[in-house]
This record gives structure tokens, sequence and C-alpha cells, in this order.
């Protein structure tokens, strides 16, 4: 044992000796401190910064939910979140914009009074102005009451009037009734039905059923009335006192005394008692004659919008409504309750007590005090403490920055102190374990463990994390009897009963940076830090998010309620899991699970702590929770937290298109051509306004609801013509849906470009424009085909101009010199037979090659018929050939270009051949109903036989012609006489001869035209 050793153990035992003669620490009973007002309700304050209106003097909501304003300077509505000046209502125009009463009636009605005499009553889109001529005494409006049956209460400067539910005039009360003639100020109806009227000269007051009034106690000119939850009437002078008013005087006769200082009252829903001063607010509970104690006013001091507070409303949330001179004010009763003490707190560390309270130390007081909600109750150490933990026998250990103690029924058990190198240093957190050795982590010395008196740092367990600044955050003890320490940087440590050590970091799934917090949870550990949460399962680490993927952060106390829900307290707030949510996230932890969030709008002041003391959330035995701050304590009892139930109103404030407003009516009709869209729309709940969520869908858009969150406006962009229904709606800030929300129709009707005509005009003119080019295209791609082809052509006739001009010219000068020597010989000589015989062969020979040229010259184009005849009788029959063209020529079909071609050409080489002619004609007509060929020579014309049969035997050039014509539908004639020549005519219609020209089929149309027909032009076939 080292000398270090001894001096330790020798320091504890004489510091146990000490103690055990030392008396126990005397209880001191603390004062209770009354729970201040801003402790209670959430504040929040409107004034010229934020456009508020200012000099409120009436209050009122309407049952769609809007807080309504009466100001000298106008009448104004609010949501929750922007003041909005009106000077219309539901569409019709106030009379004046002094306005000074308000009455939001229980059936709709809306009532405006105005300071200079009138009132005008909205509903349903509709208005009625109330004046003199309609029973309204003149004068100014002091106050619009609503009676139990409907019937609406008028208190002018000129006296009372009703107007009966139904009624269309007001009906005047005065000396009739016994009220004396002259200002009426204020209408109240008790609880018990007793209907109580403020005027000039004092209190009156009638029973159901009666129909006159009677003149209370005191007599005083008093206004401002109030009935408290006990029926007492108060009323006040206006000025500074409050009285007592009762139906008659007391029978001792004694003076009227104010009893309450004021000059304006209210009693909210919860009977507590409200007094306005000129300085502020005060809120009275319990006894109201006795005198508050500090810290339940509201005044200019601690935050008021304004002095000279002059007006005062609860709405149907449960908010108080104050109006002053420069502003408005609004308070919202916590969730949260704030410990009520005399002084903050420096970093208050919390340990539960068996009985039931929390024991509250303090950093820079040496003393601990038990605490209840209620606030601290008694002195119970005169020492403070920086960690503790409760131990399931129930006895509590605790340390501070010299030692750890035990305590056991409210007394000092047993302390020891810290080891001699961490002495000074804070501890940070202590646990026992299974075997009853004591861990203790101290600031910037690092963990220990206790056991048989000696201190051993890490417990002389080497695998612990040792690096410098690697400190235990916390210690916790699970259900097996492993200790854990949560330390800086990403590690956890776990040591089993049998000293053995795992430590989990980044390469484990561990993601919670410096760990802050550990709570056992049956077989499970839960673990809070700076970056996240994270669950144990054996020696599996799990990362659990919120919805959304939102990490928890700087979570530094962590609770599991006896009905399942997990509590978090880290640097976003108070977070709140639901039971089944927990039970899903145990069975699927990477599960977004849904949370609630509870922070400064709730009453939670300041932010969890992320030093120490640790643990900064710790649950008491009746299972309230307690949540530590910088300088507060708040509990929270998670089974009774108030709730809204109520769903919000949900309202389309504006339409905009283009830059253009439109009112929000059932439907509204934009303008042709509009593509974008603005709404913007509110949910009336005036509590947590900043906690509304908002689901839209814009139907022909939108397939399913868009989460706009807090966001109150919607947007959309290039929306085509056609009809939507907008539909929005809201839940307040405990997630209660308003499912019917609000919707409107738009319509974009469509411009003429919208429209399927023009849509069908644009498809017609793009396949035009298609078909355009596609003609185009394929003109190209003819026209470069045509000029090869032509360079083809052009070869090919010069090979057969080759031919014909040397051989076959050759060939044809000799088969007519031959037969010019036949023909001067006898016809029966032989010699002349047998030239002829060779002269027949030699006209095969002529057929073949002139077939051939035809095939080389089968290319041209169409358009060259009569060009090409020419060329070839030209060759045949020289200067004897005379071609006539008549009509304009025209382009004809290719197949009958070819065949004409082939007839004319057998026809000319027939007369040069066999008719001895002088004079031969080619004759071509383009005519509009037909094509006409002919062939007409002056030779010597048929034999008798040939031309009855139109066939020479032996020869088959008539029969060629004439199936060709017949191939073509072209009506074909042989006309001739011996020694008169011969004439071969071809006729055909212009439908089956020409390639139809670009608009020929419109000229086919048009009345009083001839159509080209497809008879041969009178000729038979």
């Amino acid at each position: 044992m080292t000398a270090s050793h001894i001096q330790t153990r020798l320091a504890g035992a004489l510091l146990a000796l000490l103690l055990s003669f030392a008396p126990p620490a005397r209880a001191a009973v603390v004062p209770p401190q009354s729970s201040r007002l801003l402790a209670d309700y959430a504040h929040t304050r409107w004034n010229g910064l934020q456009a508020a209106p200012r000099d409120v003097l009436k209050f009122a909501q309407t049952s769609d939910g809007w807080l309504w304003m009466a100001t000298p300077a106008g009448l104004f509505r609010f949501d929750g979140m922007a003041f909005e000046r009106m000077d219309s209502v539901q569409g019709h125009h106030l009379l004046s914009s002094n306005v000074l009463g308000l009455l939001a009636a229980s059936d709709g009605r809306f009532f405006v009074g105005y300071r200079f005499g009138g009132i005008s009553l909205f509903t349903n889109g509709t208005v009625r102005n109330f004046g003199e001529a309609e029973g309204l005494p003149a004068g100014i409006i002091m106050s619009i009451t609503e009676g139990p049956d409907g019937s609406v209460w008028a208190a002018t400067g000129g006296g009372l009037a009703v107007l009966h539910k139904g009624a269309a005039r007001f009906a005047q009360l005065g000396p009739d009734s016994g009220l004396p003639q002259g200002v009426a100020r204020q209408v109240l109806f008790s609880k018990s039905g007793r209907l109580w009227v403020s005027v000039h000269d004092g209190i009156y007051y009638r029973d159901p059923g009666q129909q006159r009034f009677t003149r209370s106690w005191p007599l005083l000119d008093l206004m401002g009335m109030a009935e408290g939850p006990d029926g007492t009437l108060w009323a006040g002078d206006g000025v500074s006192h409050y009285y007592r008013v009762l139906a008659a005087a007391p029978s001792s006769k004694a003076l009227a005394r104010p009893e309450l200082d004021g000059n304006g009252m209210l009693f909210d829903r919860d009977g507590t008692m409200w007094l306005l001063k000129s300085h502020g607010l005060e809120r009275r509970r319990g006894d109201w004659r006795a005198a508050p104690g500090p810290g339940q006013q509201l005044t200019t001091e601690n935050g008021i919008s304004g002095p000279l507070p002059q007006s005062f409303f609860q709405d149907r949330e449960g908010n108080v409504w104050i109006g002053t001179s420069t502003g408005m004010d609004r308070l919202r009763r916590n969730r949260i309750h704030t410990l009520p003490v005399a002084a903050p707190f420096d970093h208050p560390a919390m340990a539960p007590l068996p009985g039931g309270d929390m024991l509250i130390g303090d950093m820079s007081l040496p003393q601990a005090h038990t605490a209840s909600p209620q606030g601290l109750l008694r002195k119970v150490l005169d020492r403070g403490f920086s960690a503790s933990h409760g131990a399931a026998d129930g006895d509590l250990w605790l340390g501070d920055h010299a030692s750890v103690w035990r305590m056991e029924d409210g007394r000092v058990a047993w302390r020891m102190a810290l080891p001699h190198p961490a002495l000074g240093g804070l501890t940070q957190a202590l646990a026992p374990d299974a075997r009853g050795r004591l861990w203790v982590s101290v600031a910037r010395d690092g963990l220990y463990r206790l056991e048989d008196g000696i201190w051993r740092r890490n417990g002389g367990l080497d695998a612990l994390p040792s690096q410098p600044g690697m400190l235990a955050m916390t210690l916790a003890i699970d259900g097996g009897g492993n200790v854990w320490a949560g330390y800086l940087r990403n590690r956890i440590a776990r040591i089993d009963r049998h000293d053995q050590v795992r430590v989990f970091g980044d390469a484990d799934g561990l993601e919670v940076g410096n760990v802050l917090a550990l709570r056992v949870d049956g077989p499970r550990v839960w673990a809070g830090g700076e970056f996240g949460l994270a669950l144990f399962e054996g020696d599996k680490v799990f990362h659990v998010v919120g919805r959304g993927g939102k990490p928890f952060r700087g979570v530094s106390g962590i609770v599991r309620t006896a009905n399942g829900e997990l509590w978090l307290h880290g640097a976003d707030g108070a977070i709140r899991i639901a039971a089944a949510d927990v039970a899903r996230v145990l069975r699927d932890p990477a599960w977004p699970v849904p949370f609630e969030r509870f922070d400064g709008l709730d009453g939670l002041l300041g932010g969890a702590e992320q030093v120490r003391p640790l643990p900064s959330l710790a649950q008491d035995r009746s299972g309230r929770l307690w949540f530590a701050t910088a300088s507060d304590i708040a509990t929270l009892d998670p089974a009774a937290i108030p709730r809204n139930r109520s769903a919000p109103p949900v309202q389309i404030r504006t339409v905009q298109s283009d830059g253009r407003a439109y009112q929000p009516l059932q439907e509204v009709v934009l303008p042709e051509g509009s593509s974008d869209l603005q709404l913007a729309f509110t949910a009336l709940s005036l509590g947590m306004p900043e906690r509304v969520r908002f689901r839209y869908r814009l139907e022909g858009i939108d397939h399913h609801w868009q989460d706009a969150g807090e966001r109150r406006a919607a947007f959309y962009t290039n929306l085509p013509p056609g009809s939507y229904r907008f539909h929005v709606t809201a839940a307040n800030e405990d997630g209660v849906w308003n499912s019917n929300g609000a919707a409107i129709r738009i319509t974009i009707p469509p411009m003429f470009t919208q429209t399927p005509w023009f849509i069908a005009l644009l498809a017609a003119l793009g396949a035009l424009a298609l078909g355009g080019l596609y003609v185009l295209r394929v003109r190209h791609l003819t026209a470069r085909m045509h000029d090869r082809l032509q360079v083809r052509l052009r070869e090919r006739a010069r090979i057969a101009r080759g031919l014909h001009d040397t051989l076959l010219q050759s060939v044809q000068s000799l088969i007519m010199f031959f037969d010019r020597q036949a023909q001067a010989l006898p016809c029966d000589a032989q010699e002349r037979k047998k030239i002829e015989q060779t002269l027949e062969l030699a006209d095969q020979l002529m057929i073949e090659g002139r077939d051939y040229i035809m095939e080389l010259r089968s290319g041209d184009a169409p358009g060259d018929l009569s060009a090409a005849l020419a060329e070839y009788g030209g060759v045949l029959l020289h200067e004897r050939l005379h071609t006539s063209v008549q009509g304009n020529p025209r382009a004809l079909l290719p197949h009958v270009h070819g065949e004409v071609h082939a007839i004319a050409r057998e026809a000319l080489f027939n007369a040069a051949r066999h008719a001895q002619a002088g004079r031969v004609e080619l004759a071509l007509e383009y005519g509009r109903d037909c094509f006409t060929l002919r062939v007409q020579d002056d030779g010597c014309g048929l034999a008798l036989d040939v031309a009855s049969t139109h066939a020479r035997p032996g020869h088959y050039g008539l029969v060629g012609m004439r199936e060709r014509a017949t191939a073509i539908g072209a009506g074909f004639s042989v006309d001739s006489m011996q020694g008169q020549g011969t004439s071969i005519r071809l006729s055909l219609g212009a439908k089956l001869a020409y390639v139809e020209r670009r608009g020929a089929w419109l000229a086919r149309l048009l009345p009083g035209r001839n159509r080209m027909g497809t008879a041969p032009c009178g000729m038979d076939h």
C-alpha cells in the first residue's frame, strides 16, 4: 500500500469520525413563495413596432375565431400573427373609424358601436345600420351586451335600449321602467339571470319577470361591473376604487367604503380576479381582499405594452388579452410550471427524495432544500451538491467538491472525502455498483472506484479510457449489475460484474458526441449526448432520430414514465415521445419517431444543462417531471398536460394572380391567360399561432396533400386553363386538425391560343409544315436523282447517237439502195425475190438496232416526246417530215409516254419504209380533255387486204401499235386508201394521259369547269 493510499484512508476515517459527533443539519422552514404571474403565464406584447393598434377599448371574438379590437383610430382584427385594419366588414363599409362598442353574439351576429352614435349589425354578408330612426338613443355607444335570450342591449349616451331577437328596431327603456333619464354605461347579466345596469347616478337591477328596475347600494356613480365566482357584484368608481354592490343597503346603515383598488376588473373562467390599474395589471387569487404577493403584477417595469390598461378579455382558448394606451398584451397559461423562488438559481442540481419531494442544490450556495411544485419547503443540508444517485434501496448518494456521502431517512449516514488529487473538483457523477463499490467521476480529474476504503483511478482497469480530458460525464447501473460510463468524445464504457470492459465508439455506430445522459430501461440503455440519442440493446447500438430525420441534440436528461412515454431534456427543450411510438422504435430503431416539443412557448425557460449538474431531468415519486436549467427549475405532470381541444377555424384571406388581388369568394374567375397563383390563408388559433401547421392541395394539380408546416401561403406557377379547387386545413399546437378547413374554386378561362380549336389548328399547320418539309425533301432527293440520271442518260444518248449516225444510217442507206434496185427488177424475177429476202433480214437487223437505241434512250424525260420523235423521224425521212404541236405541251404519264413514243416511231418507220411518200406529217395535240397523236403520209397507201385486216402477212407493226394503244386505254385508228396515203391516229383522255398538275384537284371542284374525262375522246378502243 502506497503512502498516498494510507493518507487517503486516514483522512476519510478522520472525516467520518468527526461527522459522527456532529449534529444533523437543522431543517429551516423557507417562507412559501407565491407562483409568479409570469411563471404561470407566457406573456407576449405588441406595440407600434409590430403595427399593433393603440388605445384598445374593447375586444370581441367572432364565431370564425378572429379577435376584434375597437379603437378611436379604427376597427382591427388579429389572427395571432398579423394585425389588419378593417375599414369594412363582410364587404360593407363602417359608418365611422372611431369605434367603441363591440359585440360578437352567440348566433354569429357582429355589432359595431360608434363613439359618435349609431350601431352597425353585420351578418351573413349583409349590414343593417341603426340610428335614432331605428329607435336607438342618440349619443356615444358605451357598450353592447347580449342577453340570455339573444336580445341585444345598448348602453348609450342617451340611455338604455334593447333590440329583441328578430326585431327591426331598438326599444328604449327610461323612467317608465324605473331608470333615470341620461347616460347608461354598462349592462351585466348575473349567473342568476338578474339584469344589472350602470347609469349616471348608480346601479339598477331587475330580476327575471319584472318590468321595473330597482336602485342598488351604494348610491354612487359606479361603472365597470364584474361578477365574482361567488356571485358578488363589484363596481368601480372609474378612478381607482372598487365597491361591493348589494341589492339593498345593509341594515347597519354603514357608509360605503371601497374594498379594492383598481379602475377595471374582470374574473376569468378559473375564478381568478384581474385588476386593471394605472401602472399595469394585477392578479389576485383566494382571498381577494388580501394584498397580493410579489410577482403578481404585470407593469411597465416587467414588460406590459404600455401604461393605462383599459380593456380586458378572455378568448375561447383561455388566453387573457389586455389593451393599453400604446399596444396590447396576451397572457397564455404555461403548460410547464416554473418553481417559485425568491431569487434565481445558480445551476441547480436535483435529486428525488423517497417521500415525493425533490432535493434541490445550488452551485453558489452551501445549502440544499426540499421542494414541491409550490416552491422550496425547507433547508435540509448546510452544503450544496453537484451530483446525485438514487439507489434502489431508497438511499440517496450525493457529492460536491470535497466529498461524497449517503443519506438515509433524511440524515447523512456516511461520508468520504474525495481522493486527494481530486479535491477541489466538483463531483460530476457517482453510482454504487452491485458489489457495493462506489464509482465517482470528478471534474478535471477523472473516474475513481472506492473499494475497501481505497480510491483507485479507473478502478484499476486499464481498458477504460484514460486519455487527458476523457471525463466520464454520467454513470448508470443496469439490472445485470453492469456499470455504464458515458464519456466525452463519443465514448461509452460498460464494466460487467467481473470487471470486463467493453468500450463503444465511432466504429460501433455511436454518434452522440459528448455523452451527457444514460438511462437504464429494462434490458436496454438509452444514451443522450451533444449530437443525438442512442439505444443500446446488448452490444448493438442504434441511432434514434425524430420525424424528418431531426436529431435530438444536447440531451442531458432522459426519463421513461410508468405509462411508457419517453421524455428527453436537451438543447431544443423538452421532448415527449408517446408510448406507442417508443414501442415501435424498440421494434424498429431506424424509424424516424414522431415527437412533441415543449419550450419557451410552454413556459420552459432556458436550456438544458450541458456540463453539470447532470442529469437535467428527473422524476419524483408521484410521476411529476422536473427540468433544470441554468437559473430555474420547472415542473410538469405528464399525466395532466393542458391541451387545446379546439380545432382552429381556417380562412382563405387573399387570392392573387399576376400582381392583382381578388376577394376570396366561393369562386374566383381569373383573367384569360393567367398562369400564376398565390393564396394567403390563416388559422384562428390565438394561443400558439407559431405552432399551427397547415396542409393544402390544389385539386387538378396536386395529387396529395402538401405539408406547408407553419407557412401561411401557397404558390403555383405555369397553371394551364381549367377549373381548380383549393383546399386548406390546419392543426393547432396539440395536433387537433380542422378536417373541413376552407376551400375556394378558382377558374382560369383559356385564351383563344389555349382552346382545343387553336390546338387543332396548330396540329393541322404542323402537319402541313411536316408535309411541306417532306415534299421539299422528296423534291430535293428527286432532283439529285434526276441530275444523276441525266448524266447517265446523256452518256447513253451519246452512245445511241453514235450508233445511229454510223451503223444504222449506213445500214439504212444500204437498204434503201438495194430496195431501189429491187424495184427496178421485174416482180417475178428471181433476183428481186432474193434481194427482198435479204432486205427482210436487213429490216430485222434495223429493228434490233433500233430497239437497242430505244433502250439506250428509254430514260429520256417524258417532256421530250416531240423532240425525240422529230429527231427519230428526221433520220428516216429527212426533209419529208413535217412536225406540228398544238396546245401547251404537258408531261405524259411515264408508261403512256413510252407506249406513245413506240407507236409513233413504228408509224414513222412504216411511212419511211413502205409508203413511198413525198410528205409525212407528225402532229401532237395537247388538248385540255384529251391527247392526240396523228401520223399521216401521202404515199401509196395500204393494200386492200392490209387496210381491211390492219395486218400484213409476216408483219406485226400495225398489230403491235394497236396492242400498245389498248394497253394504255387509248383509241387507235388507221385510215388508208390505195394511192392516197395513210393516216394513223391515237387519242387518249386527259386523266389517263397527263401527269396531274398541282391545283388540278381544286380546278375540278370549281363549277363550270369540265373535268378531265377517262374516255378516249369519242373513239372506239
